[in-house]
């Protein structure tokens, strides 16, 4: 499932084709996702946009008239691509852009979400993005901020880690990754890690996500960025999906648990 960082590479790869440009039309062929496509998109015509945001996983196109909230879902991706592009399984909706590229949403599982808010709604104060944690790239997220976040739950930390509603974006891979760099294993209970322990997790958290930013993402099975490029970042995961390799810090196999989700952790470095 796309994360944060997947989701932030998609933003940078389409806004440029959509800030300060307008959008002719949207090209509905399958409203059927798990949420229903908001039916307005088959009637809006001519919007300029002003935004292309991010909240969480959430990507948000703002126009004129309105904004579009947009999530990947399991297996969505954006691509610009141009307008004779050939239609193929699973292109369920177009963004068209006049006089340029069109931005195709192809979603295999059919788990993504087009919503349309007209401009009198706000995106961010709908109830889904409201309850969301802080962003893990602001400077507002600290240490300090994630201990009181933590302190309040006795779930293993890397669960904490995963739950939206404690901070956005950090999902199963980069949580794994996240731990085994701060040195924390994933089984300690979120109220007993310690705020020294979460100025590390901060700075660990950052460094790791910016890196897969700046390296397109992390493809496991098939995130592509708006250009169809795979996310390069899998070169450099250093525990995750690497069971009974050894920890490449001290040598020792690498084992694998589930904690909802697959963990990958060094049972020496991670105490």
């Amino acid at each position: 499932m796309p994360e944060l960082p997947e989701v932030e590479v998609t933003r940078r790869g389409i806004a440029p084709a959509l800030i300060d440009h307008t959008i002719s039309h949207f090209v509905v062929r399958f409203p059927r996702l798990r949420t229903p496509v908001s039916p307005e998109f088959a009637h809006l015509r001519d919007l300029p946009v002003t935004s292309v945001d991010r909240r969480g996983k959430y990507i948000i196109i703002r126009t004129g008239s309105g904004s579009a909230l947009i999530h990947l879902g399991m297996s969505g991706h954006l691509h610009l691509v141009s307008p004779d592009t050939p239609v193929i399984k699973h292109d369920h909706i177009d963004i068209v852009i006049a006089g340029g590229p069109v931005i195709r949403f192809n979603d295999q599982r059919r788990f993504g979400l087009f919503e349309w808010f007209p401009g009198n709604r706000d995106p961010l104060a709908d109830p889904r993005l409201l309850k969301l944690g802080p962003e893990p790239l602001e400077d507002s997220f600290t240490g300090k901020a994630l201990h009181e976040r933590l302190s309040r739950s006795r779930t293993a930390v890397k669960k904490a880690l995963m739950d939206n509603e404690v901070l956005v974006g950090v999902g199963n891979i980069y949580a794994s990754e996240v731990l085994f760099a701060s040195g924390i294993s994933p089984f300690r209970k979120a109220c007993e890690v310690t705020e020294r322990e979460c100025a590390i997790l901060v700075k660990n958290i950052r460094e790791i996500l910016e890196k897969s930013i700046a390296r397109g993402g992390t493809t496991i099975h098939d995130f592509s960025g708006s250009d169809g490029s795979p996310g390069e970042y899998v070169s450099e995961l250093r525990v995750y999906g690497k069971k009974g390799q050894p920890c490449p810090v001290c040598g020792a196999p690498i084992e694998h648990a589930v904690l909802s989700r697959s963990s990958y952790y060094c049972p020496r470095c991670q105490k």
